[in-house]
């Protein structure tokens, strides 16, 4: 209240004790209601009452002139029901904003309960199900799938797994946004739902999805999931105005239910996936076992090789370089060969393409040409040339920034002289060198006397105009031309007037060459008539350690 309207207040409840002090009977019921104004004006404390009290005995008879016999009597009487009527008011007050909190907190109470419910079943629409999609998630899919493989009494039963994924997917979102991306990815999952309504899809996140085919009676049964899928995903796509045609990848498996577990499903499915997009896409694969354990050995064995090198497990052999004009020893091809402490001795063909797969054959192929050159230079001779020692250099060592100065320390640290290091690139390799750096560091190197050698010559298409202007000083013709030398003369006169062609392009670009492959006397014999400096094969000497190339030194 304001001054004003607090004032107004008393003035009316003083009239009011005024005229009952004096009206005759006499009521003191009065005071009940003035006591009971007092505390709905929110004067209710205890000194605001002590106060009234106080002010209304000492002023009100006084300084309203009121005498009489039994005044006294009745203010003491009508103060009696002030203060009841205002205990009553203050406690029924009390009671009522009690009752208001307890409906208040039952009221909360049940509103957070409900909350409390939506929430939960809320959390379970977003546990259970893709927000974007609205297909079952992961984790429903791994729930129904671990039900179907657990359930008692099914052990005969079979089940079967479609992991789709969608083909270059990632062009759509990079080129077109991913608000996009996510409306194609509902589409994909409408029609998915349709062409395979009795059957569970789900998405397990990004563009994959996933089919569960259960009480399958084989392998068709799953691949007519798979084909379904395929053509549902298959059809133009109308997206905020754009055409879309999207393929997808399918991975396959189906087997008994009895002796598999969901995570080995999966991991079976994720495999085969990677099959059908390795395959170039838009396609099934059929989970196939043998493959599955071959590519887990492989994998195993490329985890191996770091701690292979750490452990020097690798070794080099060396197979000789002999001229075909006077027999001698030219140089030797350095060749690793790995001692698998369970395997036994593995030869390159078992895990160099996996060392290039992982990039792991910069760190090896480091290995090999460190221990070459370090071998190499404790060959010596009574008076002639020492033989050089070629090395194959990788696709990625060869864009390798820093194979100039790796070479340089190498030659610096072992005493190799630069002359007798052969380094080795295929065909293939040199053509796809099209950046202006790593031809420029093979030039570097030729030009510090370090010989470049083009390995597998004939096999790729090289373009002659492109070989004559580069740092090249040899070519070693692939095996495959000097196997048909081995027929009868009549029948292999093609493959030597190929060979005569090569050999006399390559001397005219003032190159060397060396056929790979020769294995027959009768082959060499051709090969000198034609006109080509070196051999290399097992006619002249079959890969051997370091100790057998230096006692044939000597």
């Amino acid at each position: 209240m304001t001054q004003a309207q607090l004032e107004a207040l008393l003035q009316r409840l003083t009239v009011r004790l005024a005229a009952a002090l004096q009206a005759e009977p006499f009521d003191p019921r009065v005071g009940h209601q003035v006591g009971a104004e007092l505390v709905a004006a929110h004067i209710a404390s205890a000194e605001g009452l002590g106060r009234s009290v106080e002010v209304i005995q000492l002023r009100l008879l006084r300084d309203l002139g009121l005498v009489g016999d039994d005044i006294s009597d009745r203010l003491a009487r009508l103060l009696a029901t002030i203060t009841t009527g205002y205990a009553r008011a203050l406690r029924d007050r009390t009671l009522d904003e009690q009752e208001s909190i307890r409906r208040a907190a039952m009221v909360a109470r049940a509103q957070a309960e409900r909350a409390l419910r939506d929430s939960e079943s809320r959390f379970r629409h977003q546990a259970t199900h893709d927000p974007l999609t609205d297909l079952p998630n992961r984790t429903l899919f791994t729930e129904r799938l671990a039900a179907a493989i657990a359930e008692p009494g099914r052990g005969a039963d079979r089940v079967g797994v479609c992991f789709l994924d969608l083909d270059r997917f990632k062009v759509v979102n990079d080129s077109l946004g991913h608000q996009l991306g996510d409306a194609l990815l509902v589409q994909v999952a409408q029609r998915l739902r349709r062409a395979l309504g009795e059957h569970l899809v789900a998405r397990l996140g990004g563009d994959e999805f996933v089919i569960l085919v259960e009480r399958t009676d084989g392998t068709d049964d799953v691949v007519k999931a798979a084909e379904a899928a395929l053509a549902a995903v298959g059809e133009p796509a109308l997206v905020d105005g754009h055409e879309l045609t999207v393929t997808a990848s399918v991975g396959i498996v189906e087997r008994q239910v009895a002796g598999t577990t969901p995570g080995e499903l999966m991991r079976a499915a994720d495999s085969t996936l990677h099959w059908a997009k390795a395959a170039g896409g838009a396609r099934w694969a059929l989970f196939d076992p043998a493959r599955h354990r071959t590519e887990l050995a492989r994998y195993a064995l490329s985890a191996a090789i770091p701690a292979a090198l750490d452990r020097g497990e690798f070794f080099l052999d060396y197979q000789p370089l002999t001229s075909l004009r006077d027999g001698t020893l030219l140089g030797v091809e350095a060749l690793v060969r790995w001692r698998h402490p369970e395997l036994g001795v593995l030869s390159p063909g078992s895990f160099i393409g996996l060392a290039e797969e992982t990039g792991l054959i910069v760190r090896l192929g480091g290995w090999v040409l460190a221990e070459a050159c370090r071998e190499a230079e404790s060959w010596s001779t009574d008076g002639g040339p020492a033989p050089f020692v070629s090395v194959n250099l990788a696709v990625r060592q060869v864009h390798r920034p820093g194979l100039v100065q790796e070479v340089r320390g190498l030659l610096a640290q072992t005493g190799l002289p630069p002359e007798r290091l052969q380094l080795e690139i295929t065909e293939s390799t040199m053509m796809s060198t099209t950046a202006e750096d790593p031809v420029r560091a093979l030039r570097v190197l030729n030009d510090l006397g370090v010989r470049i050698a083009i390995d597998d010559f004939g096999t790729g298409y090289c373009n002659l105009a492109y070989l004559r202007d580069l740092p090249v000083t040899e070519l070693k013709v692939a095996g495959e031309f000097v196997t048909g030398l081995r027929a009868p003369q009549a029948a292999s006169r093609t493959d030597e007037r190929i060979l005569a062609s090569l050999v006399s392009l390559a001397h005219a670009l003032d190159l060397t060459v060396t056929a790979e492959g020769v294995e027959t006397a009768d082959q060499a014999d051709r090969l000198r008539a034609i006109g080509c400096d070196a051999g290399q094969g097992w006619h002249f000497g079959r890969p051997a350690p370091a100790a057998r190339i230096l006692e044939q030194i000597r």
